[in-house]
Order: C-alpha cells, then structure tokens, then sequence
C-alpha cells in the first residue's frame, strides 16, 4: 500500500489486528467450552447443518463488536454509518472470518484426535505394564516352592545325623520364610533388604555344610539403597551349594560381592565346585530352574539394559554376574518394572 502512495497508519492498524483477534480468542473459547467434545465426535453431515452456518454467524458477531471500536476504519474513506461499515467490513473480510473459524474447528479436532491416541497408548502403556507384573510375579511364586523344597530336603537329611541342627535350620527358615512374606509382592527392593536375606540363608547353609564352605559377602556401602529385583541372588547362591559346593568334601569357597561400576550395579557370585562342563552333561541348556527365572525375570525388568553371565574362572570355579542399572529407594520399596515406570 506505501509502493501505491497509499499512507497506512501502522499503531492504528496494529491495535485493530490486536483486538479482532483477541474476540477470535474469545469466540473459539466459547465455542470449544460449549461444543468442543461434540465437535471432537461429530459426523461431516452435523459440521457440515450445524458447524458451517455457526461458522457465518460467528464471522458477523465478530464484525458486529469489533466496528464500533474502529470508527476511523476503512482509512481515507467518507465518513459512513455503524451498518455501512459493518456491511464494509463483512464484504472485505467476511470470507476471512469463515476461514479462521474453520481452522479452529480443525485444531479441535486434531486435539480430540490426539487426546483418544494418548489415551489409546496409555491404556496399551498400562496393559503392557500389568502382564509385566503379572509375569515376574509368576516367576517369583515359582521360586517360592523351589526354595522351600530344597530348605526342606537339607533339614531331612540332617534330622538323622545332627537334631540340634536340623531344629535350628528349621527356625532359620521360618525366618526367612517371614521375611518373604512380608515383602509381598514388591518387584523391586533394596540391596540392603536383599542381603539380610542371603545372610540368614548362608547362616541356614552353614548348618548343612559346616566347615566344608568358607563363605565371603562384601558390599558396597553407597549400595546399600540401591534398589534390585526380589529375590535375585538366593537363587544363584543355592545354585552354588547345589551344583559345586556339596560336590566337595573340603576346602569349598563362596564369594558374593556387590559393588558400583559408573551408573551400574555389578553383583558377582563365585563358587568353587566342579566347573561347568560337569553339570552341562546333566544340563543340556546349562541352567536349571532359579537360573533361567533370573534371565527371564531380569528381561523382564531391564529389556536389553542389563548384564547376565555364567563363566568358569580358574580352578573349576564358576562366576555368575549381573550388572543392572543403579536405581535408589526413595523410601518404601514400590512394585516397579521396566513397562509401569
């Protein structure tokens, strides 16, 4: 309009975009607050009877309040009246109008689209969730009886030879029995929960085993918050006693060790025994049951995001490691998993 030597009055003209669309404002609020979900639902035949004659009268309520605010408007014109303005007005911008209403129906209806997506992968997002607990909690019920077959078959084997200890195994176990209890059904617990646990389960093997193991637990104390799976390392330890160390007569060595390494937790069971070949001969996938709940259950927890090994070090020794990502309680241990969090 300047290259036409036409003169524009830039703050005027400013002030009236400002306020046109500050009432566009307030029409698409109205709107959405009174027909927004209907919209968000509606079928082309109802936009099309209902939502594009709104879409006119909209256009020229705007125009109706707007005019009077702008009575200079059109510039350099002759002076005119309230309604030959608006019919101005309605003529140069009236097709404008109808355009800025539809593209707020449209960005309703792209937000009713995206709003019925989240739901949709929130619910995926916690199906997903639930058959992940569902899952590991039905690898932990198959540890229970497991271990507790074991514990039961050790205390059978010592009532014949030494009462005393078989009483005192008995008493251990029904702590540790306690213990598991009352945990429930938490997933995820810390480290320190998970050694008092090991402890009394070495304490309740030392009375099998006697002089026979020399056992070894060292951890990390900036670990001890550190939260793991339930019942992670009881298993791999009674895989020890039962696939190395009750294969020697003397000089059998248990070492578990908990430590940091950057953002990770590093957990390592050594045993001596027999090595692996041995019990590969009985074990064709060479993992019995507690083994293979681990691998599933840490697949379940981390995805890709952690370490399982089962090497043979020197000596016929065996070593299991974990390392699992570095996660610490903030208090009351929470039945978390990789999908739920």
């Amino acid at each position: 309009m300047r290259l036409w030597s036409y003169h524009v009055d830039f703050p005027l003209v400013l002030e009236a975009w400002i306020l046109q669309y500050f009432f566009w404002g307030v029409l698409c609020w109205l709107v959405w607050w009174w027909l927004g979900a209907r919209i968000q639902q509606a079928s082309v035949a109802w936009m099309v009877m209902r939502v594009f004659p709104l879409s006119i009268l909209a256009s020229v309520v705007e125009e109706m309040i707007w005019v009077p605010f702008f009575p200079g408007i059109p510039l350099h014109h002759a002076p005119m009246d309230y309604w030959h303005r608006l019919a101005f007005e309605l003529d140069g911008e009236g097709l404008d109008n109808v355009v800025i209403f539809w593209c707020a129906v449209g960005l309703f209806r792209g937000i009713g689209y995206y709003q019925k997506f989240r739901e949709k992968e929130s619910a995926a997002n916690q199906l997903e969730a639930q058959l992940a607990n569902a899952q590991i909690l039905a690898l932990r019920m198959q540890l229970n009886p497991h271990f507790l077959f074991n514990s039961m078959n050790s205390i059978s084997s010592l009532m014949r030879i030494d009462i005393d200890a078989a009483d005192r195994m008995l008493e251990q176990l029904g702590s540790l029995l306690r213990i598991t209890l009352e945990r429930g059904n938490a997933q995820l617990i810390p480290l320190h929960d998970e050694v008092e646990f090991i402890e009394m389960y070495l304490a309740l093997q030392d009375q099998r085993f006697g002089s026979r193991v020399r056992q070894a637990l060292k951890v990390d104390p900036e670990l001890h918050d550190a939260l793991i799976p339930a019942m992670i390392l009881q298993p791999i330890v009674e895989n020890a006693y039962t696939h190395g160390l009750s294969k020697l007569d003397s000089g059998g060595i248990l070492a578990i060790e908990a430590r940091r390494v950057g953002d990770s937790v590093r957990l390592s069971v050594i045993n001596s025994g027999v090595g692996l070949r041995a019990n590969s001969r009985h074990r064709p996938d060479g993992l019995g049951v507690g083994l293979a709940n681990i691998k599933s259950r840490l697949q379940l927890h981390y995805g890709m995001d952690h370490t399982f090994l089962i090497r043979e070090i020197d000596g016929g020794k065996v070593q299991v490691i974990m390392i699992l990502p570095l996660q610490l309680s903030q208090g009351h241990p929470e039945q978390i998993t990789r999908f739920g969090a």
